[in-house]
């Protein structure tokens, strides 16, 4: 029974049940952050004073309501990815939508998390900056194998990706695992 204020479930629900329970709950919540933000989009051409009105409906303060409507209307909804919560949309709101689109794509085909996703797109404009300041370069030889050589270029042909790109976000995603213990 699920009310206001609290969830009641019965004793003895199976793990899977409880499980089911959640996702829809996470469901719920995520989808209630891009609903909010379309009635604020809606809102916007009807009613001057809406945020006024919306903080007095929901309780919510400006700043939130402000972050729903922005990333609704950076993101169409044909450009949402239900695989992906809001809160990853959120993290590419303020880049320019082909940039959306690509870490769009790697996040939902990696089964990014928001987390990880974060930390590669921090990693990425750093390494960004680094060359627009000519930092040193490193190169990294490895000696493998003509079969690990095969099997690594098709994992990466599989990724859409050639060997380094896949090589490096392979060791991206090792690091992040390692760093976040």
């Amino acid at each position: 029974m699920a009310r206001r204020t609290n969830l009641e479930l019965t004793s003895g629900i199976s793990l899977d049940d409880w499980q089911k329970i959640g996702k829809q709950l996470f469901v719920a919540a995520d989808s209630s952050a891009w609903w909010l933000g379309d009635w604020l989009i809606y809102g916007r051409t009807m009613y001057p004073d809406r945020y006024q009105r919306a903080i007095e409906e929901t309780h919510l303060d400006y700043q939130t309501l402000r972050n729903y409507a922005w990333v609704a209307r950076r993101f169409a909804p044909p450009r949402r990815r239900p695989a992906l919560s809001f809160q990853h949309h959120a993290e590419l709101a303020s880049l320019p939508e082909n940039e959306q689109e690509y870490w769009l794509d790697r996040a939902e085909r990696l089964s990014w998390s928001r987390n990880f996703l974060r930390s590669r797109v921090k990693a990425a404009r750093q390494a960004g900056e680094q060359t627009e300041q000519h930092a040193i370069s490193m190169r990294v030889e490895v000696n493998v194998s003509r079969d690990r050589r095969q099997r690594w270029i098709q994992a990466a042909d599989d990724a859409d990706q050639d060997l380094q790109s896949w090589a490096m976000s392979m060791l991206d995603h090792a690091a992040a695992a390692v760093l976040m213990g």
